[in-house]
């Protein structure tokens, strides 16, 4: 992998995080297009997902200083779910991300979510305990590449009734210890026996720009209910994944 290659990925990365088209199914797609690819476990996907969270720091970062204990503790019960299926699956985490069939697949389920969340009217509930856990069960899915993180979220969060400039809010919120967690337990696994090069700074740069700008458009699709064509987008991958790769 060279530097441009590692540009590209870290563009796609930031670019589909937050959109519900899930950055991982693309990760995992285009990483199988680039002749002789190869990582350390996903350690180079841990970077640019480092990137992205960044980004969700930065742009909510006066929010985030504003949080209430109450917010907090809705967050922690929410990622309960994704931690408990990411440690059940973590032997396995590698061996799910090599198959772009079951990418496929699931960006088919992520198609249907769109679909069903674009065709929803605004809702008036806040966050609670309760309607916040549901959300965590549904991020947990996201573990599964190809099922979109935000576009499972946000699909959770519009059917429970709340109004969807706070579902898009909490489920960027909500992937800050998500994302961090996982990572860290990645790079715990394996960051001693490997050496770092300069294009995992140059993925991490770009998934971090680009990631800046994709929570605006993110945040304009919903709010116009334009999600059907994410949707129409899954669909024609999903199928060209499971039909031609």
């Amino acid at each position: 992998m060279n530097a441009l290659q590692a540009g590209l990925l870290g563009i796609i990365q930031g670019a589909t995080e937050f959109l519900p088209v899930s950055s991982s199914g693309h990760l995992v797609i285009f990483q199988k297009l680039i002749p002789g690819f190869s990582q350390p476990g996903i350690l180079f996907d841990v970077f640019l997902h480092f990137g992205t969270v960044l980004a969700v720091i930065i742009f909510y970062f006066k929010r985030i200083l504003k949080l209430n204990f109450k917010y907090i503790e809705i967050l922690i019960i929410a990622s309960i779910p994704a931690a408990i299926l990411g440690f059940l699956l973590k032997d396995a985490i590698d061996i799910i991300f090599q198959s772009t069939k079951f990418v496929g697949a699931a960006l088919l389920v992520t198609g249907v979510m769109n679909f069903f969340t674009g065709r929803r009217k605004e809702g008036d509930k806040n966050i609670k305990e309760k309607n916040g856990l549901i959300i965590g069960i549904f991020q947990a899915l996201a573990i599964f590449p190809g099922i979109s993180r935000s576009g499972a979220t946000i699909f959770a969060g519009t059917g429970l009734g709340i109004k969807k400039e706070n579902v898009v809010e909490f489920s960027l919120l909500l992937s800050i210890p998500a994302v961090l967690g996982a990572n860290l337990l990645e790079i715990s696994k394996i960051i001693n026996t490997y050496n770092l090069n300069f294009n995992y700074i140059v993925g991490f740069i770009c998934s971090f720009i680009v990631g800046l700008m994709s929570i605006k458009i993110l945040l304009n699709l919903l709010i116009k209910n334009k999600f059907k064509y994410l949707g129409y987008y899954c669909f024609v991958l999903g199928l060209f994944v499971l039909l031609l790769m």
